[in-house]
């Protein structure tokens, strides 16, 4: 018998519907009031030279949930729920500008900032990009990260969104490569700058040979089309070594920084290090 009070809809037959829909309902609500309160952040990490891993190529900025008694809520936490939802947008619209106001204030500094390829078509997502572009040297310092499954949704919106801003100087990643269905004839026609190989292909990789001819595949056809290729999650300086063994030009990971919201330009950061 069905709980009084619960009623089933499409995809919610079963207790554990429920609980899924509901988990959901939550983490909406709490998004909700993040983004009311302002209590979001990015949080920054470095990506180095594989050639050379005490400089760094560029960061990444990741959306983070700032709870009312100080917990960090990391994106993979809440962002499959809000992600097909107005949430998802006004998410991306704070990384944007939270991530334009960071390039405008540090001249030095090169920054990716995720975004959905549902984001192309929201029209306050597309007035704070092209605002804060406006900025000098802004455009050029900015990197686009769209996951790979996040691009297959609308190929031709995508291909046609890069090609405006490619233009202007922006940048445009590839994120999470391998861990979603690409369809390997698009590359011919998205012009990715940077190709992000997914965590599930580098962890462990020098003690993986499947997953070292895998890495080294995409790694060929990366090149191919004059990607600059960076591995992501790389933990060990194993891991590290066999990666620069393979030809991949940045490494993002553990082993290099976690992501913080003190980044080391942050005057919070400085002031602790005086």
């Amino acid at each position: 018998m069905k709980p009084v009070g619960i009623t089933f809809g499409a995809g919610l037959d079963s207790p554990l519907g429920v609980a899924v829909s509901l988990a959901d309902r939550e983490i909406m609500t709490m998004v909700a009031d993040a983004i009311r309160t302002r209590r979001i952040a990015l949080a920054y990490q470095p990506v180095v030279l594989a050639r050379d891993p005490g400089r760094i190529a560029f960061h990444e900025g990741l959306i983070r949930v700032l709870e009312p008694n100080g917990r960090i809520i990391p994106a993979a936490d809440f962002m499959p729920a809000i992600e097909a939802h107005e949430l998802g947008r006004e998410i991306d619209c704070l990384a944007l500008e939270f991530g334009l106001r960071e390039l405008a204030r540090h001249p030095d500094l090169r920054l990716a900032v995720n975004m959905s390829a549902r984001s192309v078509g929201y029209p306050r997502w597309l007035r704070i990009l092209r605002h804060g572009i406006k900025a000098p040297t802004v455009a050029e310092r900015l990197i686009l990260e769209i996951t790979e499954s996040s691009a297959m949704l609308v190929p031709e919106l995508v291909i046609a969104f890069m090609e405006e801003f490619q233009a202007k100087g922006v940048a445009f990643a590839l994120d999470d490569f391998g861990a979603g269905n690409t369809a390997i004839r698009y590359f011919k026609d998205f012009f990715f700058d940077i190709l992000k190989i997914d965590g599930q292909f580098i962890r462990q990789i020098h003690r993986d040979p499947d997953n070292r001819a895998l890495l080294s595949a995409m790694v060929a056809i990366g090149k191919h089309f004059e990607m600059f290729i960076v591995a992501e999650s790389v933990e060990s300086p194993e891991e590290a070594a066999c990666l620069q063994e393979l030809g991949v030009d940045c490494l993002q990971g553990f082993l290099f920084g976690a992501p913080t919201v003190l980044p080391p330009w942050a005057p919070e950061a400085q002031a602790r290090r005086a």
